[in-house]
């Protein structure tokens, strides 16, 4: 729980996964709110890996995802909805106050993240990415980019030439387009390192590899799986407000067919709510 991360230590953002973790995370969104930041938290993570190499194709990966963001950003209610969630949990932690168990400094700075992040978004006006949308250069390449191959030096010598500048110049400029959406990235990864914080995990097991619970009209706007790495397996995940079904497909079988695992898959499970 957040409460119990505060009274610890002021919680930081939560890796989903990473080389040296010893388990591996996957998160499933119940919510198509949840299911849109998730989308935009991984975007912007990948953009920062591009944006901050140097070679011409990393660039052009960083441009293309930074045309994803556009169009997930695009959402009419995404700054509403942010703006929203910011406020009551910040209205939340509030009543933390003067609570003996808390401290207070870890709490404050909670607050301090919510209410920065709050004014960024605020400051945001007009559609957001409008100044992309108005750059015909941009927008030109983005769209010869939805075309398989249509960014070929042939179609677009000037993004050719762009291409080969120096690469201060091209990361310059990419840090530039991408920097007024962060508001977008910051506000949008303290709701989710609170989802992430807000559930108590639990030790489960799949026999054969399925899992079924019912939910009793328990709610969760996120489900999030541990599973060992050397387990040859994914899960499949579907629910709804009665039921929740995992199954376990086998991967690296010699047939290479799905199939469901044949054997008791050992897992960590845990119902995230806002």
């Amino acid at each position: 729980m957040l409460q119990k991360q505060i009274a610890q230590n002021r919680p930081g953002l939560t890796p989903r996964s990473s080389g040296a973790d010893s388990v591996i995370t996957y998160e499933y969104p119940l919510k198509e709110r949840i299911r849109t930041l998730l989308r935009l938290e991984d975007l912007f993570e990948r953009s920062r890996h591009f944006v901050a190499r140097s070679d011409p194709h990393d660039h052009h990966m960083a441009l293309l995802t930074m045309f994803e963001i556009l169009e997930v950003a695009s959402r009419a209610d995404l700054k509403s909805d942010l703006l929203q969630e910011l406020e009551r949990q910040k209205q939340v932690l509030l009543s933390f106050r003067n609570n003996p168990d808390i401290a207070e400094e870890a709490l404050n700075g909670v607050l301090r993240d919510i209410e920065q992040a709050s004014a960024a978004l605020f400051s945001m006006t007009g559609k957001i990415g409008q100044y992309l949308r108005e750059n015909d250069w941009l927008m030109s390449i983005k769209q010869r980019t939805g075309i398989p191959g249509g960014a070929c030096e042939f179609d677009l010598p000037s993004y050719h030439y762009w291409l080969h500048r120096p690469a201060e110049e091209r990361t310059g400029q990419l840090a530039a387009w991408t920097a007024p959406l962060y508001p977008l990235r910051d506000g949008t990864a303290i709701i989710l390192r609170i989802l992430r914080e807000s559930g108590k995990p639990q030790a489960v097991n799949a026999p054969q590899g399925m899992f079924q619970q019912m939910l009793g009209g328990k709610t969760a706007q996120m489900l999030r799986l541990r599973l060992d790495p050397t387990m040859p397996c994914v899960p499949e995940i579907s629910a709804n407000k009665y039921v929740l079904n995992i199954r376990f497909m086998a991967q690296h079988s010699e047939d290479n067919r799905p199939r469901t695992a044949d054997w008791d898959v050992a897992f960590e499970l845990t119902f995230c709510n806002l």
